[in-house]
């Protein structure tokens, strides 16, 4: 039953994580029109967003290996979100232009973010000796 959750959790973290970084490569580079589209995008935040997107990959792989690591992984992104987070905030705050779909777009991606790091953290750090 650990095997299967830990299998689920890597196919939906990976889903994720490749459509997260299909979109962010997506407004970087300007492909398929996409930079119009998404409006006044904060290029730091899809940035972030591109970095949690590797360590989702790499976190999904993680999952299914149930490495000890994939826990750092998932910390890492948090961290990276929040800051990018606090940012958009300072950013907004001082009139800079956003999307305002962006803030609950964030909030959305650091819950997912904290519900995957629990759940590594319960099902892989929690029954694994060191």
């Amino acid at each position: 039953m650990k095997k299967v959750l830990s299998y689920l959790a890597a196919a939906i973290l990976a889903a994720f994580g490749f459509l997260t970084l299909f979109l962010s490569t997506s407004v970087i580079l300007d492909l398929f029109g996409v930079r119009a589209q998404e409006g006044n995008y904060v290029l730091f935040i899809v940035w972030a967003n591109f970095i949690s997107s590797l360590l989702y990959l790499f976190a999904a792989y993680g999952f299914i290996k149930t490495k000890k690591w994939t826990v750092q992984l998932l910390g890492i992104s948090a961290i990276v979100l929040v800051s990018a987070f606090v940012g958009l905030l300072f950013h907004i705050n001082t009139g800079g232009i956003y999307e305002t779909k962006t803030i609950g777009a964030m909030i959305f991606r650091i819950t997912v973010t904290l519900v995957f790091l629990a759940l590594a953290y319960f099902t892989i750090n929690k029954n694994k000796k060191p």
